[in-house]
């Protein structure tokens, strides 16, 4: 393990304002959003997608770090430049999603655990070997309004990102460490903010005695936040208030950076909550973003499978990318929404 590479990439991806585009979605949730714009999922069409992404003028502005799919690392630009090559050649670190998904967990009805530590450390070598510099695992915690996730579930899923995140030490490849407590149900704030703390505790401990570097890692948490059907909805300063304070109780200084997912939230909310976030530092993390839908759906929107529609679906990504890195410093303001 080189300590000094995993901090410099780990720093690199959270640098000067940026942030990191999630753009690793599996075969079915890639089919599901095509679907929705009415582009058939074929592998030349996501090959085609995924071009126009990367290929968008100054996002490495804003984006320090892309998470790619496995499909994805193998593919190549229409002039035939490997996407980890094109990427890397603009100062954007290439990443991969490790994980295989969410699965129920035995004897634990509700809760699920995920999958993919069997043969990760081959898996990782090969990664590397194909220009990845960084990886990403997501664990998935559901709630309820009583018993779920249960406490097994919680040190399970604690327990599988910490060997995941030795494995890439070990492998060479800075991990981002993925604990997503799930905004789906009924469940407030108050509730979010108590199974979220419980979730970082596991997980630093974790970490800990795995003896994964901190200064070469990144966390990338939900945000605090009332789930969708709750009828009392937090504001943006709440749910800053909330997440900032479950951090610093939790998140050691020594991580470098935490990178919030989206998580279902609107392009808008994300980048607002963010920038609520940044509004209330110094913190002793960078406060950034890794969004997926929040930067690629009105990209996808603008696009819909046609050529002719690239330019403004490129505009459509540099203007979030432009947004949250506004969020980052704290600058960003509602009415810039609707500037082009």
């Amino acid at each position: 393990m080189n300590s000094d590479e995993l901090m410099s990439v780990a720093q690199s991806i959270v640098a000067a304002d940026k942030g990191v585009l999630a753009a690793d979605e599996s075969g079915p949730t890639i089919k599901k959003r095509f679907d929705a714009v009415g582009v058939e999922s074929t592998e030349e069409n996501r090959r085609r997608y995924r071009e126009l992404l990367f290929t968008t003028e100054g996002i490495e502005s804003a984006i320090g770090g892309v998470i790619l799919y496995d499909e994805t690392l193998r593919q190549a630009g229409a002039d035939g430049t490997p996407f980890a090559t094109l990427l890397a050649g603009r100062g954007i670190s290439p990443g991969i999603k490790v994980d295989q998904g969410a699965k129920a967990l035995a004897l634990y009805p509700g809760d699920k655990v995920t999958a993919g530590l069997d043969g990760l450390r081959e898996r990782l070598a090969e990664y590397k070997q194909l220009g990845a510099q960084f990886a990403k695992w997501r664990a998935v915690i559901d709630i309820d309004e009583r018993d779920i996730p249960s406490r097994y579930a919680v040190q399970a899923n604690a327990h599988a990102l910490a060997r995941y995140a030795a494995l890439c030490q070990e492998a060479g490849l800075v991990p981002i460490v993925e604990p997503e407590v799930l905004m789906d149900g009924a469940h407030d704030i108050e509730r979010c903010e108590a199974v979220t703390s419980q979730v970082l505790q596991a997980v630093f401990a974790e970490l800990d005695a795995h003896r994964v570097l901190l200064e070469g890692m990144l966390l990338k948490p939900n945000m605090v936040i009332a789930g969708m059907k709750c009828a009392r909805q937090a504001d943006a300063r709440q749910v800053a208030e909330a997440t900032l304070r479950c951090l610093r109780r939790h998140v050691p200084a020594a991580v470098p950076g935490i990178v919030f997912l989206s998580g279902g939230q609107s392009a808008e909310e994300a980048t607002a909550n963010l920038n609520e976030m940044n509004k209330m530092g110094p913190h002793p993390w960078q406060v950034s973003f890794s969004y997926g839908r929040a930067l690629q759906a009105p990209v996808l929107a603008a696009w819909k499978g046609q050529e002719s529609n690239a330019p403004a679906a490129q505009a459509a990504l540099a203007k979030r990318c432009r947004l949250n890195r506004l969020a980052r410093t704290g600058d960003y303001a509602p009415d810039l929404e609707a500037l082009d």
